[in-house]
């Protein structure tokens, strides 16, 4: 049998009917849940700015029914403003205390990834907890930091010579985690299309194998140490459909690189893009819908973003909120049952099919301009992803906005929020691209009328 290879790989066009040819339905044989009996990991996100205070907020969380926890840094994408400090001592303080080997623990994408992992490496080492037998998840995507901040602290050809090295320095520690993991968040949250968020995802975990073939790892050790995220919106079945196309889509780039197909492994975080700052009440609506979305697509892991997020640091109520509408889900309902294929029909498997295409095409697009990297640098990408975005927010301007929002527009509600001050993300770097702007539909909406009002 020839030897896996990403080098020699080619992506040809596919119709939509490829799509729908033998990949309708998900095999029953492919393992796609997770370590918990058929569910998926409740994550809560640690992002407060105090370490200790957000020690505390992890303690009540996994006493009450949370599974796995996020650290999510200053800098970082989807910090929003806010973040623990990236320090080690930071780490060291907002981990205090919980029994790590019994839960899920993801690093959130951020600039100081590659060096999270000695720091948390070496803060199991002296708790005395072997990483080996943890369920971690280090967030390493130069792309999603490249495409939001528009900086990279090194040049791309540096990136390309590093990485490498630090992939054989990972493996010699024998730890079986994610290590590079592509995460599409970002992107959404700045208006991309479906199809450009998983053409996105591809292409980053595309440029993941090529570092792995390059630092001489065989890819099929490779395929267990890449991982997914994703955001999920109101859209229920737009949202259970994006996941299993991500599935596809990875099944066939692993078929084209002659590997055994592996299930992907994939985290889910709550749109921060479908918020609104105005009527609060409608975000955790809004958000029971997406965790819904996530747990029917069989995601592994699922965050939800506190409904008060938009207008400042979530406090213990918002928190709990976020954290019990999964614990609903999880405890008392048989969402999962909705992602078995005797549950899906022909249209879900149509919209499925569809965005695989779209998503390929895009894909292809991306790797005709050099890569993920390349298509960034030369803001490429960034063009189609504001083109969408635009596109998006006339045809909500036709239409006008949902009732609910439209009665907050102009306004925004108060809420009990934690006391932190918002930081800008850091704009040093050496490699520099146009960043693709983060806002929240209204904010898209808001703006685009207020250029309107300003032309006529």
């Amino acid at each position: 049998m020839e030897a896996a290879s990403i080098s020699r790989t080619s992506f040809p066009p596919m119709d939509r009917s490829h799509w729908l040819e033998g990949q309708g339905t998900r095999s029953r044989a492919e393992p796609t849940r997770s370590d918990l009996g058929g569910g998926w990991n409740i994550v809560q996100r640690l992002d407060d700015p105090d370490a200790k205070r957000a020690n505390a907020q992890a303690q009540e969380d996994l006493a009450n029914g949370a599974s796995g926890l996020a650290l999510v840094f200053e800098g970082a994408p989807n910090a929003f403003g806010y973040g623990l400090p990236a320090k080690p001592e930071a780490i060291a303080a907002a981990l205090h205390g919980l029994q790590l080997n019994q839960i899920y623990l993801r690093i959130d994408v951020h600039p100081a990834s590659r060096a999270t992992v000695d720091w948390i490496v070496e803060i199991m080492r002296r708790k005395r907890v072997d990483p080996a037998r943890m369920k971690l998840s280090f967030g390493i995507d130069p792309a999603a930091i490249m495409s939001s901040v528009g900086r990279l602290r090194m040049s791309l050809e540096a990136l390309r010579a590093s990485m490498p090295q630090s992939l054989v320095h990972f493996f010699a520690m024998g730890i079986p985690a994610v290590l590079l993991e592509a995460d599409g968040r970002a992107i959404h949250n700045a208006g991309a299309s479906e199809a450009q968020e998983l053409a996105f995802l591809l292409s980053s975990a595309v440029s993941h194998l090529r570092l792995f073939e390059t630092a001489r790892q065989p890819l099929i050790y490779a395929i267990p140490h890449i991982g997914f995220a994703l955001a999920v919106d109101q859209q229920l079945p737009m949202s259970v459909a994006k996941i299993e196309a991500l599935r596809r889509l990875w099944r066939r780039v692993q078929e084209g690189c002659a590997l055994p197909p592996a299930p992907a492994r994939i985290h889910a975080e709550t749109s921060m893009r479908m918020m609104t700052s105005g009527n609060l009440r409608t975000n955790i609506a809004r958000n029971a819908l997406a965790a819904f979305g996530a747990a029917a697509g069989r995601a592994d892991s699922l965050s939800v973003l506190p409904h008060s997020l938009p207008v400042g640091l979530p406090n213990a109520e918002a928190r709990a909120i976020a954290r019990d509408a999964q614990c609903v889900l999880f405890e008392e309902s048989q969402v999962r049952l909705m992602g078995e294929p005797s549950w899906l029909g022909e249209d879900h498997d149509l919209l499925t099919a569809t965005l695989c295409e779209g998503a390929w095409d895009e894909f292809r697009r991306i790797e005709a301009e050099g890569g993920l990297l390349d298509s960034l640098s030369s803001g490429r990408f960034q063009t189609r992803i504001i083109e969408a975005r635009d596109q998006r927010v006339a045809e909500a301007l036709k239409r006008s906005q949902t009732r609910v929002d439209s009665e907050s527009a102009g306004t925004t509600a108060s809420a009990a929020t934690l006391e932190a001050q918002r930081r800008e993300i850091p704009r040093d770097g050496v490699e520099i691209c146009r960043p693709i702007e983060m806002m929240r539909f209204e904010e898209m909406v808001a703006r685009a009328r207020a250029e309107a009002d300003t032309a006529a």
